[in-house]
């Protein structure tokens, strides 16, 4: 398979971007269609010069890449302290991206770096966002559109503590607003596998009042009453309290006409909020009048058990992983967790990617801005 990754621990970015270039071209050999390069924190500032050895060395079609909180190599997670993670491969025909957002006075998105022609005729999109001012659901929204059906993969952007402090890579350019990316063509063959580490619970609820991100009423009930009275009658009593640990969450259908859905056909929500006194019940998104919806559980071992899931049966020449910063060794109590869990299915392919404040994956074949979960791009080749 004409992939390759490496991953350095070393301190000095200067000696760890040489250290992962040259394994990549030491394997791969120059030229390959693209690269991806994630450097923690501790390298943020050097991300120009490590784009620029990439390049030098390399000589990649197109190369993206960020500063993130911790970064993802072959079986391995980087987490507080330095790294710098780096795939690179053969892929057909790549585009590289850098788009701009500009609100309008009218509310609305224009986005420049987009384009509306191009040669390659894509089919995915790896997307890396600034969350402090690109609209990641709103171009989303867009893509669903102009290109229907083409999965998105990829994350927002972890590297920095406030607005102005993301680093993102396109080429030798290094800006701290909005996203790069890479579309890639049909020189591969490119599988979305999203583990969103949840397990619903109860039964399936239709939303009968709504207004905005607030549910009023399920099935015509209080939707708080409907939370608790589902959390009693499905969950024990470890369970419920691990509900206050990990946080509420709620599935919602994406595709309404499917009769008999299961977990990986609902989109997963942050419940952010209660009113007693209304029983209504906030989200961190929409959800539309009629969807159907189910309050879902998440904690580690729904999500090592999910993951595990997802991953079943799966084969791939390599991978590139974006993983939310919210699971990592805090949450599963163990490193490097969900990269081993990619080894244990896949075998130790290339693998390179980071922990991300938000991940972009595709759930019931459109793909969503989402949160706590594991996303990930199988590649394999093509068959000759």
């Amino acid at each position: 398979m004409p992939f390759a990754s490496a991953l350095s621990r070393h301190p000095v970015a200067s000696e760890a971007v040489g250290e992962v270039a040259g394994a990549v071209l030491e394997r791969l050999g120059e030229r390959p269609d693209l690269a991806l390069v994630a450097v923690t924190r501790h390298h943020a500032g050097a991300l120009e010069d490590i784009g620029a050895t990439v390049e030098a060395a390399l000589r990649p079609s197109a190369v993206v890449g960020c500063a993130a909180e911790a970064v993802v190599g072959t079986a391995t997670e980087l987490e507080d302290v330095a790294g710098i993670s780096l795939i690179a491969g053969r892929a057909g025909p790549v585009l590289e991206l850098a788009i701009e957002a500009h609100r309008a006075a009218d509310g609305s998105w224009r986005f420049v770096g987009w384009p509306l022609a191009h040669d390659v005729e894509p089919s995915v999109l790896v997307l890396l966002c600034d969350p402090f001012t690109f609209p990641t659901v709103e171009f989303l929204r867009r893509l669903e559109s102009s290109h229907p059906g083409m999965p998105v993969l990829g994350g927002q952007a972890s590297g920095g503590r406030g607005p102005g402090g993301t680093r993102l890579l396109s080429g030798r350019r290094v800006t701290s607003a909005g996203a790069v990316g890479v579309l890639v063509g049909g020189g591969v063959e490119v599988e979305p596998v999203v583990s969103q580490g949840c397990r619903p619970y109860g039964h399936v609820l239709t939303v009968t009042r709504a207004e905005g991100n607030v549910l009023y009423t399920l099935a015509g009930r209080a939707a708080l009453e409907c939370l608790v009275e589902q959390s009693r009658g499905a969950l024990g009593p470890d369970e419920i309290a691990r509900i206050g640990a990990n946080g509420l969450y709620l599935g919602r259908l994406v595709d309404e006409r499917i009769v008999d859905p299961g977990p990986a056909d609902f989109v997963v929500r942050t419940i952010v909020g209660v009113d007693r006194s209304s029983g209504a019940v906030a989200l961190d998104d929409r959800v539309p009048l009629g969807s159907t919806v189910r309050f879902c559980l998440r904690d580690a071992g729904t999500a090592h058990d999910d993951l595990r899931h997802s991953l079943h049966g799966r084969e791939a020449d390599a991978a590139l992983a974006f993983v939310c910063q919210a699971r990592g060794a805090r949450f599963f109590g163990s490193e490097h967790h969900d990269a081993r869990a990619l080894e244990r299915a896949l075998g130790p392919v290339p693998v390179a990617g980071f922990f991300a404040a938000g991940e972009i994956g595709p759930v019931g074949g459109r793909s969503f801005l989402l949160t706590n979960s594991a996303t990930l791009a199988l590649v394999r080749d093509r068959p000759s």
